[in-house]
């Protein structure tokens, strides 16, 4: 596998940019513990704190409203309790009501009991039917009680974006509350509108360029409490989150936002016509390829798929030797192709479920790796139709 490589698996982790290397690196070069009062704590105080005014300009809050994490799973998981409680509301959350395709991080690490967690249906194109938001929520507020909401931006599987400023008007006229995993969205969409519908959202510094183990949680909406902590001790984050900050990785973090910011609107229309170029060559070189989610909204990078009669194993070994990086689903389950339960909950076929594919381009991309992926997917394609033959 020498000489250059195509990287096109963004969703699962970005490399790192320059900007968040340099901000990495100066970080590291310094002393002090952000909690210190003596000047080098001081020092490292104001890198934080100028991180997470740049974390809070890419996503439309106020740097009042972040808490860093050790990534977004850790704030998944913070969030995803029914131990918030809202200034002002005698009625407390019973209930949490998560979309069926998201994260394994919120399906799988909710603290809500198992009794008082259930999960939204999708649509054929992995979008939620607001009918039933409707109606799960009404049932909600006849118990007396009102509904934690968990409904990702984007997903990252299919790159099929989530309608929040509808969704969340449903949520918010029930008295819910709205999160939102905007993990894949960021640095790829605008997120103000997003932003003003949900009341806590989630963000990882990877998936943008900046390090891995960093994260946010951001509270959006005035006068939350998180009564449960997650992870308890020190008075850091303001109470929300225990532990010494990682200065470094925060000031990458930070670093990576101010360039994803700068380039926000140039990057996605670029991003889209880098996508919407490997689709045409992937349906020339395919006719009866799937586009997963086609007809609905999606992450101007992602371009999810499948060929009929080619498993997504035998595709990922071509494309690796081929000297490209593609997945077969969400980040966490790489080093195994497993079923997707995406794609289970938008009801594809097994058959064509087995073969799903996703390539995601990202801020170091170009259009020559659409080129060398047509390449690859020519000769990988022909080669199973070849076999199929001799078969």
């Amino acid at each position: 596998m020498g000489g250059v490589r195509t990287y096109l698996d963004h969703n699962a982790t970005a490399p790192l940019r320059p900007e968040a290397r340099d901000a990495l690196v100066a970080a590291f070069d310094r002393v002090g513990n952000p909690s210190s009062v003596h000047a080098e704590g001081r020092t490292a105080r104001a890198v934080i704190e100028q991180a997470r005014d740049a974390v809070a300009a890419l996503c439309g809050a106020s740097s009042r409203d972040i808490v860093f994490t050790s990534g977004a799973t850790e704030a998944n998981a913070t969030a995803l309790t029914l131990g918030i409680k809202t200034e002002g509301e005698p009625l407390a959350l019973i209930h949490l009501l998560m979309s069926a395709v998201e994260h394994p991080s919120c399906l799988e690490g909710a603290r809500a009991p198992k009794d008082a967690r259930s999960l939204l249906p999708v649509d054929s194109e992995g979008r939620i039917v607001s009918s039933i938001l409707e109606e799960r929520l009404q049932e909600i507020a006849a118990r007396g009680g009102r509904a934690l909401v968990s409904i990702q931006v984007a997903n990252s599987e299919t790159g099929v974006l989530q309608n929040i400023p509808a969704l969340s008007q449903i949520v918010h006229a029930h008295r819910g509350l709205l999160h939102c995993d905007a993990v894949q969205a960021a640095g790829r969409l605008p997120l103000d509108q997003v932003a003003a519908g949900a009341d806590i959202l989630t963000l990882s510094a990877h998936k943008i360029g900046g390090p891995q183990g960093i994260g946010a949680l951001i509270f959006k909406s005035g006068g939350l409490s998180l009564q449960d902590r997650l992870i308890r001790g020190g008075g850091q984050e303001k109470g929300a989150r225990a532990g010494t900050e990682a200065t470094a990785l925060i000031a990458g973090f930070g670093a990576a936002c101010r360039a994803a910011e700068a380039a926000l609107a140039i990057e996605t229309l670029r991003l889209a016509a880098l996508r919407a170029d490997a689709e045409a060559q992937l349906l020339k070189i395919a006719p009866d390829a799937v586009i997963f989610g086609q007809n609905a909204p999606r992450l101007p990078n992602t371009l999810a798929f499948s060929v009929p009669g080619l498993s997504a194993e035998t595709a990922l070994m071509g494309f690796d030797l081929a000297g490209l990086a593609l997945s077969s689903g969400s980040a966490c389950s790489s080093g195994k192709v497993k079923r997707s339960h995406v794609l289970d909950a938008m009801g594809v076929s097994s058959d064509i479920a087995k073969g799903a594919l996703r390539l995601s381009f990202g801020y170091s991309s170009t259009p020559d790796d659409v080129v060398k992926f047509a390449s690859a997917c020519e000769d990988i394609i022909r080669k199973m139709k070849t076999r199929t033959r001799a078969a």
